[in-house]
């Protein structure tokens, strides 16, 4: 008997043949099986693989057409397509889209450079992986995985430059410090959730959160290095071509203001021999000062992790919803990137014209991007709400085994099956909260549950995860690297973040 509200079990498909949990596990396994030939063998372009995988999926689910498009005329029905991809980007495509022209600033001015050399200088060529390491653990804390790619990705570039390595030998130890805040520490949004789920204190998770965490990251470390010694990445070409543009459209305008098209009435520069000094001049940036790129990136890091912790120290007042206005991430990033435009630009003697080349040539490799990611929500959409969640909880739920071993292999099963970590997180909470009631365990032994819920629920991205093609596309890495390296990363940190936690778990 159906519960009011809830929707009646879908029948058609593939289920016609196998019905019940065993026609929807089988229909996701072919469906990632599918996507990943599409992509891999046929070389489809991923967007249009993700899509055509998404609806063949819902239709052997059994999902109507209207589920999947809705309706033409105006009614209640959501289209799950349209509700994955807007789900997606209507958080991701603002980050996005702030965040690479914040990083074009960045990389066109040479304040990107400079922290690169500064960093290198400070830990070696030799170990400015570890540099870019700490950089996304520390930058990891108090702002999104997505918000640290795209703030960070320019040092990347600029370090795999100035060395000529692999790019995977910069951008996977920073990866997996802002993988493994998000995963296990608040404030981001699954551990944050499953604390509240469980009635945890957030104390305890900050504790379990470092103590499983740490020799997760330092073991993914290890293997980012291997992994970046062994496949040469070179700088995604399309971003190197626009910060080449943008750099050739600030050199323009520099020199047209010294030719006097901009009111600067010398004429002196209309020779050859100025003409040239006027283009040398244009084309050499002034060093920029080490203080500035950190203001300017430390500032949205700031105003984020402000606003997170405001509704742990401050009563609801005005105080409060302004910290709170001025740390969301639309808003810390648009500051940072108005501070990059004024220090960067326009104190240095870029023109409005230069700023605007800048930006507008650092959006043109995002249209991929985000036609990608969104489409890796929909795929996400579509597995989540064929009722492969509830069909995998069923076939785990009466398992036998401890509860932070179920605790964890639900949460691993649900993040491969539909790609969100986050929805795992809050998934796999609810399914063992029942369990951990009967036996009344401690706090700390509750915070170590919800380390294994979290490791398991970064275990291997691939195709249906966001990240896996925020990862690919902005590092400019292929799809099958990007299995080899982000993919096979994630999971290192997850069975290593587990492992931590079920040895405490013998003792606590």
């Amino acid at each position: 008997m159906l519960l009011a509200g809830e929707a009646a079990p879908h029948t058609g498909g593939l289920l016609v043949l196998i019905p019940g949990t065993g026609g929807l596990l089988t229909v996701a396994a072919l469906g990632i099986v599918l996507l990943l030939v599409l992509i891999i063998k046929v070389r489809l372009q991923p967007f249009v693989a993700l899509l055509a995988v998404s609806i063949a999926v819902g239709l052997g689910a059994g999902l109507s057409v209207t589920e999947l498009f809705g309706t033409v005329q105006k009614s209640d029905a959501v289209s799950m397509i349209e509700s994955g991809m807007g789900g997606i980007l209507g958080h991701v495509a603002i980050i996005i889209g702030l965040g690479t022209m914040l990083g074009a600033i960045l990389e066109v001015s040479g304040g990107a450079e400079a922290l690169a050399a500064r960093l290198l200088g400070l830990f070696g060529e030799r170990r400015g992986p570890l540099a870019l390491g700490l950089t996304g653990l520390i930058f990891g804390i108090p702002v999104f995985f997505d918000v640290g790619i795209f703030v960070l990705a320019p040092i990347v570039y600029a370090a795999a430059k100035r060395s000529g390595k692999s790019v995977l030998l910069y951008c996977m130890p920073m990866l997996a410090g802002l993988s493994m805040t998000h995963a296990f520490l608040p404030p981001h949004p699954g551990p944050v959730a499953a604390a509240g789920l469980l009635d945890v204190e957030l104390g305890w998770i900050i504790l379990m959160g470092v103590v499983c965490g740490i020799p997760a990251v330092l073991a993914a470390w290890a293997y980012a290095a291997w992994i970046g010694n062994r496949l040469f990445v070179a700088v995604p070409q399309d971003m190197l071509e626009a910060a080449e543009e943008a750099k050739r459209a600030v050199a323009a305008e520099k020199r047209a203001s010294g030719t006097g098209t901009e009111g600067t009435g010398t004429g002196s520069t209309g020779t050859a021999e100025a003409g040239e000094a006027g283009e040398e001049g244009a084309t050499a940036e002034q060093p920029v000062a080490l203080g500035t790129v950190l203001a300017i990136i430390g500032t949205p890091l700031v105003l984020i992790l402000a606003a997170t912790f405001s509704s742990l120290a401050l009563d609801p007042s005005t105080l409060r919803s302004a910290v709170e206005f001025v740390g969301h991430p639309f808003v810390a990033l648009t500051v940072a990137l108005l501070m990059a435009y004024y220090l960067l630009g326009l104190r240095r003697g870029w023109s409005r014209r230069s700023l605007e080349s800048v930006s507008t040539a650092s959006l043109k490799p995002v249209g991929n991007i985000l036609l990608v990611v969104g489409a890796g929500g929909v795929f996400g959409a579509v597995l989540q709400g064929s009722g492969v969640a509830q069909a995998l909880a069923d076939v785990f739920g009466d398992a036998g085994l401890p509860v932070i071993v179920l605790a964890y292999l639900i949460s691993l099963v649900l993040r491969v099956a539909q790609g969100s970590a986050t929805v795992a997180i809050v998934t796999t909470a609810g399914i063992v909260a029942p369990l951990l009631a009967q036996s009344d365990p401690s706090q700390a032994h509750l915070a170590l549950v919800i380390m294994a819920i979290s490791a398991g629920s970064i275990f291997a991205s691939h195709v249906n995860d966001g990240g896996f093609w925020m990862v690919s596309k902005y590092f400019g890495i292929s799809e099958r690297d990007t299995l080899a390296s982000w993919t096979v990363l994630e999971s290192v940190l997850s069975v290593a973040g587990f492992a931590v936690a079920a040895l405490v778990s013998i003792v606590v």
